[in-house]
């Protein structure tokens, strides 16, 4: 599986590879990537992120070797990371594309600050995938967000007001969704399902609902805008809003449903979900999207 060392870079002796698993099964990994992670002395499997099937990751270590998990301490305070990295080389194992998250784009500043050679081997990310699988345009995507979890009483209405912004601008939007309900990146994941992003979706529609009819701000063009844009989304019928449910992408338990909001919780889901928030589509499109929907 792995390249041979004849067709693949030479690697250095010491410093840290960021190593993009792809999107769940070890077939997904570039032939690049299960080199570079196979030459390393050591490895390391960020798992806070997005995390693949435990079968697969034992797939993953028969063909690369032993591989240790690191939550987000040990990322966000990389001192002992870099500190290996100075007298090795160290691979660090991402899901997807290991630049998709700003937390790794900030390892790799760190690293250079420190003094450690870092090099990137890219892998299939779900930001890529997403969009031609559905069938929407690309072209037509606005800026993505996170779905969270509640934590107590609060809940982060940013994600709709996203999702609104977009809409208003005639903008599908990929939201991805928590799988941390602690939000603290240490352990005990548990990837959101449909009927938590429903939950938190409704939390957020009713907390912005409370302030739908404040007058706009003033000063600030791009809040105006916001807020105008949310106002005019929240004047829908929650149940009837169309949401694509996209599962395990990218792996042979690939699954997408069209529905609305108001059934979305009645789908199972997969290991790890995310949502598309169409908005308005094209002929082309719409077909696309069709095939998804139940008894279509």
């Amino acid at each position: 599986m792995a390249a041979s060392d004849s067709q693949s870079p030479s690697l250095p002796e010491t410093g840290l590879l960021l190593v993009g698993m792809g999107m769940g099964h070890l077939e997904g990994m570039t032939q690049e990537a299960i080199h570079a992670a196979t030459q390393a002395k050591h490895r390391r499997y960020e798992a806070y992120t997005a995390l693949w099937p435990e079968e697969e990751l034992v797939r993953l270590e028969a063909v690369i070797g032993p591989v240790q998990r690191v939550m987000r301490p040990e990322v966000e305070e990389p001192d002992e990371l870099f500190a290996l990295a100075k007298a090795s080389l160290v691979a660090l194992l991402v899901v997807g594309d290991p630049l998709q998250a700003t937390t790794h784009v900030d390892l790799q500043l760190r690293a250079r600050e420190f003094g450690v050679e870092c090099r990137v081997f890219h892998g299939i990310s779900i930001t890529s995938v997403v969009t031609g699988a559905v069938g929407l345009s690309n072209y037509k995507f606005g800026r993505q967000t996170t779905l969270t979890y509640p934590y107590g009483r609060w809940i982060a209405t940013s994600p709709l007001e996203v999702v609104a912004s977009n809409w208003e601008q005639n903008l599908h939007t990929l939201a991805l969704l928590d799988l941390d309900p602690t939000g603290l990146g240490t352990g005990d994941q548990r990837p959101m399902q449909p009927v938590d992003a429903v939950h938190s979706m409704r939390l957020m529609w009713e907390k912005l609902q409370e302030t739908a009819d404040e007058p706009p701000a003033e000063d600030d063009a791009r809040l105006a805008f916001q807020q105008m844009a949310t106002k005019r989304y929240l004047q829908q019928n929650f149940d009837d809003i169309p949401v694509i449910l996209c599962a395990d992408m990218g792996t042979p338990e690939q699954a997408i449903v069209a529905t609305t909001l108001g059934v979305l919780s009645e789908e199972k889901g997969g290991r790890l979900n995310c949502l598309v928030f169409p908005a308005g589509t094209g002929e082309v499109e719409e077909k696309a999207v069709l095939r998804w929907k139940r008894g279509e």
